[in-house]
C-alpha cells in the first residue's frame, strides 16, 4: 500500500509533538514501521490519508463497539450541541447517566463522571485511601489503569510496548506505595496482605486484562480477591475501563458474577468521546466533595455532547439483546481460527478471548499473566501485524494489547479475517 502522506504526516508531527503522537502506542513503535494518519471511519472501517481502507480491529481502543459515524450517536452529538458545547453547570443529561450506569451496573450506586479513565482510577485511589485510611495499594503485573504516577509501577501497555522498566518523575517515596503482584496469583496476593496487615488501601485490578494481551482471570481468581479485600478491610477496584460495556452489558462484573466496592469506567461511556466514570457503594461514594470530604473536580465533567453519544450508545446497546453472544462467538472464531491457521504455517501460537476483546500471543505455552505474555515472540508480532497491514487489516499494533470486534464485524468480514491471516502467515515462512 502506498502510504506517503502518511509518511509525511508523521515527520511534520515529529517536529511539532514528542514522538509524532499523542499516545505512545500509536506511534508503532512494538511493531515498527510508520502509523497511517486517519482522515474518516464508517462503519468497521478506517481509511487513510493516501485513500487506502482497513478493517479495523481496534475501534479507537474499544468505544467504537456500534462501529464509527453510527448515525444515531452522531445525531444525538449534532443535536445537544446546537445548544452549546460547554457550560460548567449541572445538566440533566449528567443524572440521566447516572441513572443508566447505574442500572447497567447495578455495584456503582453512586457514579462521578471525569473526562478520562486515567482520571477514574485515579480519582478511585484516592477515594479508597481517603476512606479506609491506608496507604498502599495492590495491583498486578502488566495491568494498566493510566499514567497516573502510583500506577506506573510495572505497568502493561504503552510501558509494555516501549519497554519502560520505570519512569523519571515519578518519586520513589510514591511508587513503594504501589504493591504488585502476578495477575492470577492468589497465593502472592495473600501473601502480601499478609505482610502488610492494615496497610492496603486497595486492591486494583482490570478483571480481564487488556493492556499486556488480553488475558482472562482464571477460575477463582476474582472471586479469590473480593475473599481477601473483605476479609482485610480493603476496597477492591474493578478497573473496567477497558472491559465495561464490551466483555457483556453489565461489564466483567456481570459476566463474572463478581462485584466489587468500586469501579472505573471509559472508553464506551463516551461513546466514543472523551467521558469516563468512577463509582461504587454510596458509603464511599459519599465522601467524595461536595457531600464529604475527599476531594475531586473537573472543569468538563459531565460535557453535554459526550453525556449524548454516551447516553445514546448504552441505551442502543440496551436494545440489542443478542450482541454480546454474537460478540463472544465472533471472537472466539477469531481467537482460534488464527491459532489453526499460524499452525498450519509451522508457528506457535495461542489466543484468548471474550466478548469483543481477543488476543493471539506466538508461544505455544499457556498466557496467564505478565511474565508469560513478554515470552512469547512479540518480533514475530511485529512481522504478522504489517503483512495483515498491507492487506488491509489494522490488528492492535502492539503484542501487549488486546484487539477489539463490534456489532459491525460481520461472520463474513471475519472469515475474510482468517483468509487473510492464512496468506500473511504463509508470506512469513
Amino acid at each position: 500500500m502506498n502510504r506517503t502522506r502518511s509518511e509525511a504526516l508523521f515527520e511534520e508531527a515529529k517536529g511539532l509533538i514528542p514522538g509524532g503522537v499523542n499516545s505512545p502506542v500509536r506511534a508503532f513503535r512494538g511493531v515498527g514501521g510508520t502509523p497511517f494518519f486517519v482522515r474518516r471511519a464508517y462503519g468497521p472501517y478506517l481509511e487513510d490519508e493516501d485513500g487506502n481502507r482497513y478493517l479495523d480491529f481496534i475501534g479507537s481502543w474499544g468505544p467504537m463497539i456500534l462501529g464509527h459515524a453510527r448515525p444515531e450517536v452522531l445525531e444525538a452529538i449534532q443535536r445537544t450541541a446546537a445548544d452549546g458545547t460547554s457550560f460548567g453547570c449541572p445538566t440533566a443529561r449528567e443524572s440521566d447517566m447516572a441513572r443508566l450506569i447505574r442500572e447497567l451496573v447495578p455495584s456503582m450506586e453512586m457514579v462521578r463522571m471525569v473526562s478520562s479513565g486515567t482520571e477514574a482510577t485515579l480519582s478511585a485511589i484516592r477515594l479508597a485511601r481517603g476512606f479506609t485510611g491506608r496507604p498502599k495499594l495492590l495491583k498486578f503485573s502488566g495491568n494498566y489503569h493510566g499514567h497516573g504516577d502510583s500506577l506506573l509501577v510495572d505497568a502493561g501497555s504503552g510501558v509494555a510496548t516501549l519497554g519502560i522498566p520505570a519512569t523519571p518523575g515519578v518519586l520513589p517515596e510514591v511508587a513503594q506505595q504501589t504493591l504488585t503482584a502476578p495477575f492470577n496469583d492468589l497465593d502472592a496476593t495473600a501473601a502480601l496482605f499478609h505482610r502488610f496487615v492494615g496497610e492496603i488501601a486497595a486492591v486494583i485490578v482490570e478483571p480481564v486484562a487488556g493492556n499486556m494481551g488480553c488475558i482472562l482471570p482464571q477460575p477463582g481468581f476474582l472471586e479469590g480477591l473480593r475473599a481477601l479485600c473483605t476479609e482485610h478491610g480493603a476496597i477492591l477496584i474493578f478497573d473496567e475501563v477497558m472491559t465495561g460495556f464490551r466483555v457483556a452489558l453489565g461489564g466483567a462484573q456481570a459476566h463474572y458474577g463478581v462485584s466489587p466496592d468500586l469501579t472505573t469506567l471509559g472508553k464506551i461511556v463516551g461513546g466514543g468521546l472523551p467521558a469516563a466514570a468512577y463509582g461504587g457503594r454510596a458509603d464511599i461514594m459519599a465522601r467524595i466533595a461536595p457531600s464529604g470530604d475527599i476531594y475531586q473536580a473537573g472543569t468538563l465533567s459531565g460535557n453535554p455532547l459526550a453525556m449524548a453519544a454516551g447516553i445514546t450508545t448504552l441505551e442502543l446497546l440496551k436494545g440489542m439483546p443478542g450482541l454480546y453472544a454474537d460478540l463472544s462467538r465472533r471472537s472466539a472464531r477469531l481467537a482460534s481460527g488464527l491459532v489453526e491457521r499460524a499452525h498450519a504455517a509451522g508457528f506457535p501460537a495461542t489466543a484468548q478471548s471474550v466478548g469483543g476483546m481477543f488476543s493471539i500471543f506466538f508461544t505455544n505455552e499457556p498466557v496467564t499473566d505478565y511474565a508469560c505474555a513478554k515470552r512469547a515472540d512479540a518480533a514475530l508480532f511485529g512481522r504478522f501485524f504489517h503483512q495483515m497491514l498491507d492487506r488491509g487489516f489494522y490488528l492492535a499494533p502492539s503484542a501487549f494489547e488486546a484487539a477489539f470486534i463490534g456489532s459491525q464485524h460481520s461472520d463474513e468480514l471475519v472469515e475474510e479475517t482468517l483468509d487473510a491471516a492464512a496468506a500473511s502467515f504463509a508470506a512469513l515462512r
